[in-house]
Formats: C-alpha cells, structure tokens, sequence
C-alpha cells in the first residue's frame, strides 16, 4: 500500500481511468414485493377515500356505487399507468358540479359515455406531448374555477344537510334557502352537525393521545361516529341504499345534441386534466423534501399521467363510473402517511373494490346528511384564503373573481372561457400601460420610462423624448424587460439625431435583445447579447463584475460618472471600480439590484420550475474557495446544474470521526444518496493559496483553523515527496512549478479521499456514479481533464471544439 494514499482500501488499486468499468449484477427472476410503508399508507387512503366517494356520487346524483367504481379505477389504472406515483386518482369534489349537470341534461348512461370520450381526449393530448403546455394556465383561472366550484358545492349540500333536497343551479338554490330553513329537519340538522363537529376537532386533540388518534382520517371518524350516533338514537334518516351490482347502469352510446356533447366532453377533459396535472406538481412539491426517494418515484412525468388518467376515465366510464382525476386529500394523505411507490395508489384500489363487494350492509348504515355534511365541508375548503390572498398580492384578483363568479353563475366551461379572457386583457393592459415622465436635475434631462415599451407607448415616448432640449445630456431611463421593434427604432433615431446636433444620451436599464452602442453610432440587434447601464460602461461588455474586470472588457476606459458612484479607471489607486471610502456593501447592494433588473426576469420561469419540482442536480462539483474560480462560468452551467461544495483547497476530509470534519461529507453524502447526482468532480487550480500555505508550512508553532484544516491535504504532500510514484502531470507540458505540482497531486489524492466515503464507494460498485478529476488554469483560462495514461495520472486540455477528451 502506497504511504501517499493511506485512505485507500486493501481491495483497490490505483485507477488509470477515473470512470470505473461497470459490471451489473447477474439476471435474477423480478419478484413483487410491497413495502410496509407501502400497506399502511394504502389503509389511510382507502379510510379516507371510501367515505368521500360515497359522498361525491351523492352530490352529483349518480348511483351511489359509480362514486366506489371510480375510487376503483382511480387506484388501479391511474395509478399502474400514470406518470405521478404517488398521486391517488379518483372522483374528485372538482367534478362534482360539471359531473350533475351532465347528468341532469343527458342522463347516468350519457354521462359515462361522455366520461370514455373526455378519456379518449385525454389519450390524444398525452400523445401530442402538450401536458406541461396545461400548466401555462394562470393560478388565479385554476384557483377561481374550484373555487366557484367549491361554491356551488357547498350550497348545494347546505339543503340536505338541513333535510331538503338540493335545486339544479346555484341561484335556483339559494333562493330556495328561506323556504328550507322555516322547514328544518331536526334529525338531519343533528347528524349533519355531529359530523361537521367530529371533523372539525378530531384533528385538533391535544396531547400524546391525540397524536395517536390523528392517525385515523377525520373523514372516517366523523361519519363512523355521525353513523354510530344516528343508529344508537334510532334516527329515521334516508341513509346509503346500495343497489344490487346486477342492476348497476354501464355507458351506453350518447344521446343529445352534437354541439352539446361535444362541450360536455371538453369540459370534462378541461377540468379532470388540469385538476391532475396541479395535483401532480402538488406532489412533487410535497415529496421534494423526503429524502431516500428515487427519481422515478419523486418527480412526475406528466405527459404520461394525462395518459393514465385517460386510461381510467375510459375504464371508469365504460363500467359506469364517475370521471377520475388526481384528488389533493388523498394524494397529500398518501405522501404524508409514507408511500414510497405506487403499491400504496394500487393497493388503496383493491380495498375499496374488497369494501365494495362485502361492505355493502355496513355502508347502507350510513345517513345521507352524514356524508353531505362531509361533502360541504371539502367546498368550503375549495375557496382557499391562502389563494385569495395569493392573487392579491400579485393583483390577479379580477382574474380570480370573474372566473369564480362564471362558474357559480354559468358553468365551469362558461367561467374558464370568461377568466381566460379577463386574464388576456389584463396582461394586455399591463403591456401597454406604461409610464413616462421627463424632469430635469443638476442640468440632466431625465426620461424615465416604467413597464413595457411597445408601439402602443411610443406616441408618448417620442412626445417625452422632443422635451430634450438640443446640446444637452440626456439619460433616458429604461424600467422594464421588453422593447419591440417600434419603440426600439424611435429610441434609436433619437438618440442618432440628438448626438448629431451636439449632445450626449445616456441609455440605461435593460432591453431585451438590444445592446446600445457609443454615442453617435447605430447598435445593432444582438439578442441576448448583454445588459447595458450606460453608453459609457456598456460598450463590449459580455459580463456585470463588481471590480476591474468591467475595465478590462470594455472597448474604453471607465469614465467617473455621477449616477453610479464609481470613479476613475484601470489606473485608480485602490479598488478598481470603487470610489475611495465606499463600503464594499456598495458592491452588493448594486449587484444585487443589477441582477434584480436585468437578470431575474430572464430566469425567473426556470427557478419557478426549480422551486416547484425541486433540485436535481446531475453533478456534485467539489472545488476551491477562490474568488477567480466561477464554477458556473467555467463550466457554462445554469440553476439546477450543479451541486456544489467549496472550501478552501478543494479538499475532501477522509470519512470517521477523526478528521473533525463533517461539512463536506454531509454533503456528499446528501448528493449521492438523496440527490442521486450521477459524477463527482474535484477540480483545482492554479496559483492555489491553500497549497502555497502547505508548501510554505513548517512543523510545530501555532494550530490556528487553516493549519488544522490543511491536515487534509497532508497526504497530497507526502505523494509529492514519494520520488518512487509518477506525479500527476498536464498533457504537452511539465507543471510550472512545485505548486502547480502540488495543485495536480492534490486533485488525485481527494479523489482517493472520496472513495473513502461509503455513499460513494456503493454508488461506484452499483456503477451508478463516476468521478473525475479537473484542474483549471486561472492565468490560461484553460480547463483540464484528468484521464488515465499507463499508470500515470494525465491532465488533458479541454480543446475549445472538442468535448471527448
């Protein structure tokens, strides 16, 4: 065993290569198993679904049975085919209303008819690839449709709570309120008001044994216990009738008006899509932070979940089920109760088509005001405060308001189409309102423009820009993130006209795609091509550094300029780019703002997926603290990319309570086993401060923090000493120096450091993870590859055209 190696294990030798040759195991016979988390998270489902599929095939006025039926189907089509694991499908409050209208106008058999057509959709859409397209969908549209329907729902119930039976519309129904209220039913108002009471304080009980307790569904409690209460008091109530399974009504061909049916499949598709595809990205959201998941488990593919939805709606449909689509309730139940795969969805199928067939004298125990109590309660939970706040604070609340108010009034069709269209206008306004303003300061002229620049504004921009008296210097403000072409070409020839006549323009913020040249000359069109604060500071400039590095690359030396607080050029004493005196925090407060201005709106879509769906970084990027490494520009990554871990001398603390350090192996570790990153890569550079510091070092004096930390890199320092082992070189030339030397070894060893850790020795045999090593060139601005030449560890160049090295 090598001495500059001592972490290595007695089974391993030194790699030539740094990917490791991959041998899978032997072909074993697949054997199906379900995990323990699997079952119990399957039981609270079925608790929980059983109870709200009877209530919802009552709110609808389908035969009881069509409300289990897609319980069914939900759990075992949806949720073998889907593309969100751990999503529970089945009849779902947000159907409810469109499901009873279909049925009072077309009949049960239509409407399972036009449950297998809405799932034939469905199929096409899945096909055609378009399910993220349905998330593009405003918030305000999604939250104001349930909440109309959650609405209608609601009042709906309200009459057989009270003992009366529902009317066919909202108005309808809340006129019909007084009536039903002189006539109360004392019976059903008590029962309702138990169940309501039950799931109101079931999960509020405090204590030890109210942490026990809360592990049975409120749902379940709450009828269980309104049943039990009806039955011991000898209640006459109307209670579940469960007609014989022979009689049960299957899908037969539709029958009414083409127009209409075809509206009626449409909407269906509409909601049981969207409904889904939401629910889908609402898991996601909630198992993000569940670690130990894998990828295929914690991360929806939604275009085949619109297929497994089609699926099940075409199988519920055609044995005379309700419409399926992902449910919220069921599926936060799943997650929360601890599934780890689909078995859970799957298993929860099979108990309710078990309670279906041999539950069905117990279940016709239960009252009808039980279970609309329980109906009414899900509606009142549709209309979230959180999502009425939410759309207020980014003022889409008209949005959110028409489209509520269309579903209870119109329909839910009716109420999208209306919200979809206040949305558009809405969005349009926001594009043409924009704000100029002119004013004078110090002998500046000021235009300031705030929102969006289209042709729509440039009548007002050109009266604005005419106020500029010739000969003076004109800063012309820019607050927003687009320009089209119209408002581009006034401000262009503007400025072209007024340089001409003797004066200076000075154009600051960002435009997206436009770079403005010098005064005096016609930029072109780059999109893309970079931000600008002013003609003086913008010109050749592909970056927005806080130092000398904005000097450097740009055509001309930075003038002082009064508007940014920065003085003098390359050749300023002190800081480059800072005034003498100025807080660094100056620095950041303008990076930040910088970033703010021109950066976020370019990004904000892809971190609002990130945050939506999580990280899942392919890369752990282990490097070092210094300032001139840019891991993300020298490797041209973006959010989402890389994991990275950086500390002073890209070090990797081998494994055990004795290296003192737990930093960099918790984070391994969490990459490896949680991420599931697929590389690991430990690059160094050169001029590295932390290997000068090693070198310099002397034995004995004082352990201050960096000398205790730089123990790590001890072993790197032995390999240099040990003349009996090739060091580690760059292709085509010798190491500059013994730093450099230090650098290139030092990479090698943390290598060895990490094979150390046991996430990454199982990942390595498994072949589900590669390592490599890089160095970087700060001086060269050249990147290295670390490959395996006869025993011989080779830095190869990474050539600008060529990515196989």
């Amino acid at each position: 065993m090598s001495a500059c190696v001592p972490t290595r294990t007695a089974d391993s030798t030194r790699p030539k290569a740094i990917n490791p040759p991959h041998n899978p195991p032997p072909s074993s016979p697949r054997r199906f198993r379900i995990a323990g988390a699997d079952i119990s998270a399957s039981i609270a489902v079925f608790l929980i679904a059983l109870p709200l599929s009877l209530g919802i095939a009552l709110a609808t006025g389908a035969p009881l049975q069509a409300g289990l039926v897609a319980a069914a189907v939900g759990g075992l089509v949806a949720g073998r085919l889907g593309g969100a694991p751990l999503q529970v499908s089945g009849p779902a409050a947000g159907l409810t209303v469109v499901t009873a209208d279909l049925i009072q106008r077309y009949g049960w058999r239509t409407t399972c008819a036009i449950t297998v057509l809405a799932g034939l959709a469905q199929l096409g859409l899945g096909c055609l690839r378009v399910a993220r397209s349905a998330l593009a969908v405003s918030p305000a549209i999604v939250h104001g449709m349930l909440a109309g329907i959650g609405v209608t729902i609601a009042v709906a119930q309200l009459h057989i709570v009270l003992g009366g039976t529902p009317q066919s519309s909202v108005l309808d129904n809340v006129r019909a309120l007084p009536a039903q209220l002189a006539d109360l039913h004392p019976a059903a108002v008590s029962v309702s008001a138990l169940t309501l009471a039950l799931l109101l304080l079931w999960p509020r009980i405090p204590g030890r044994a109210g942490r026990l307790l809360r592990r049975i569904p409120a749902a379940l409690v709450a009828v269980a216990g309104a049943t039990a209460a009806a039955s011991l008091a000898g209640l006459t109530l109307p209670k579940v009738d469960l007609p014989s399974w022979r009689s049960h009504a299957l899908a037969g061909l539709p029958e009414g008006p083409v127009l209409g049916l075809i509206a009626a499949v449409l909407t269906t598709t509409l909601v049981c899509s969207v409904q889904s595809l939401l629910g889908a990205v609402a898991v996601d959201k909630l198992v993000a932070g569940r670690p130990g998941l894998p990828a295929r488990v914690s991360r929806s593919d939604l275009d085949r979940e619109l297929l497994g939805q089609g699926a099940a709606n075409i199988v519920s449909g055609s044995l005379g089920g309700l419409p399926v689509a992902g449910v919220a309730v069921r599926s936060s139940a799943n997650v929360q109760a601890g599934a780890v795969s689909r078995n859970s969805t799957m298993v929860h199928g099979v108990l309710v088509v078990v309670a279906a067939l041999l539950m069905v004298p117990i279940l016709e125990f239960i009252p009808l005001a039980s279970l609309a109590a329980l109906v009414m309660a899900v509606g009142i939970q549709m209309v979230s405060l959180h999502h009425i706040r939410t759309v207020t604070r980014h003022r889409e609340v008209l949005v959110y308001a028409v489209t509520t108010l269309g579903v209870v009034l119109l329909g839910v069709l009716e109420g999208v189409t209306l919200g979809i269209a206040v949305a558009v206008a809405v969005a349009l306004n926001r594009l043409a309102h924009t704000r100029i303003t002119h004013e004078e300061k110090e002998g500046v002229h000021h235009v300031h423009v705030r929102g969006q620049l289209t042709f729509l504004a440039v009548p007002r921009l050109s009266r604005a820009l005419h106020l500029v008296p010739q000969g003076v210097h004109a800063v012309v403000e820019l607050d927003g993130s687009f320009m089209d072409h119209a408002a581009y070409e006034t401000l262009q020839d503007w400025q072209n006209t007024h340089t001409a006549r003797g004066g200076t323009a000075e154009l600051t913020g960002r435009r997206a795609g436009v770079r403005i040249g010098e005064p005096g000359t016609t930029a072109d069109l780059h999109p893309g091509d970079g931000d600008s604060e002013s003609a003086t500071d913008t010109a050749g400039c592909r970056c927005r550094p806080w130092t000398a590095w904005r000097n450097h690359q740009c055509d001309r030396p930075q003038a002082a300029s009064p508007h940014d607080g920065r003085s003098g050029g390359p050749g300023t004493p002190g800081a480059p780019g800072r005034a003498p005196g100025e807080a660094s925090g100056h620095e950041l407060a303008r990076g930040i703002s910088a970033f703010q201005r021109h950066t976020a709106p370019l990004v904000r879509g892809e971190l609002a997926r990130l945050a939506r769906e999580g990280q899942r970084p392919s890369q752990l990027f282990l490097t070092c603290a210094d300032s001139r490494l840019v891991t993300s520009m020298i490797t041209s990554s973006g959010p989402g990319d890389l994991f990275v871990v950086r500390n002073v001398g890209n070090l990797v603390p081998p494994p055990g309570e004795e290296s003192g350090d737990d930093s960099v192996a918790a984070a391994i570790e969490y990459a490896v086993e949680v991420l599931k990153v697929r590389s690991i890569t430990v690059c160094g550079h050169s001029g590295c401060g932390a290997m000068q510091a090693l070198l310099n070092s002397e034995p004995g004096g004082a352990q201050t923090p960096l000398k205790r930390w730089l123990r790590h890199a001890l072993p790197s320092l032995e390999c240099l000493a040990d003349d009996s082992r090739p060091w580690a070189r760059l292709a085509g030339r010798a190491p500059a120096d013994a730093v450099e030397q230090l650098c290139l070894t030092n990479v090698v060893q943390q290598l060895e450091h990490l094979r150390a850790h046991d996430s990454v020795s199982r990942a390595l045999r498994d072949g589900a993870l590669e390592l490599h090593g890089m160095y970087f060139h700060v001086g060269e601005a050249q990147a290295y590859l670390l490959t395996g030449m006869d025993g011989d560890e080779v830095f190869d160049r990474v050539r600008a055209a060529d990515v196989s090295v």
